[in-house]
């Protein structure tokens, strides 16, 4: 009467047999794969604990480091996250900095910085947004570069306050 293909399934069973089904889905459902729209993550390249770098840093992908570097870091419209064990001793060009180590040189972010509860940066910062955490370590001047459209308006209004006070 029972054939070997056509066995009742016993309930909680189908889950041994298949560990990756869904439950609720039929057992000859084809396994789920990933949406083709769904966001991807952006890469980051690592430089791990124990690498020492002398010499320059150019990428055009984001880049964490977590081991020593003396030399220029330039980043252009990526990231730069300097790891907790990080020591840093550089001039730095990136979209964003997120500081969690040691930065030693001048920081130049052109979207913003951050410096995190034991990170510590020595040196002049110029950057559009600027985040320090309680517990961090600053020592250098710091450069607020304003957006575009607030630098032309700012234009403006003295070109209208010089025309104005010709009359």
């Amino acid at each position: 009467m029972w054939n070997k293909d056509s066995q009742p399934e016993v309930p909680g069973t189908s889950a041994m047999k298949d560990s990756s089904r869904i439950p609720g889905t039929p057992l000859n459902a084809p396994a789920p794969t990933a949406r083709p729209s769904a966001p991807t993550a952006r890469n980051t390249a690592c430089l791990g604990s124990t690498i020492v770098v002398k010499g320059e840093i150019t990428s055009e992908e984001d880049l964490q480091i977590d081991g020593k570097v003396e030399g220029n870091i330039s980043l252009r419209g990526n990231r730069l996250t300097i790891g907790r064990g990080a020591q840093l001793n550089s001039e730095i060009n990136a979209r964003e900095i997120i500081v969690y180590g040691t930065a030693s040189g001048n920081l130049r972010a052109r979207d913003r910085v951050e410096i995190k509860k034991d990170g510590q940066v020595i040196g002049d910062i110029t950057t559009a947004r600027i985040s320090v955490e309680d517990g961090a370590y600053f020592k250098g001047r710091i450069e607020i570069e304003r957006s575009q459209a607030s630098n032309q308006s700012s234009k403006e209004s003295e070109e209208m306050l010089v025309g104005a006070g010709s009359n």
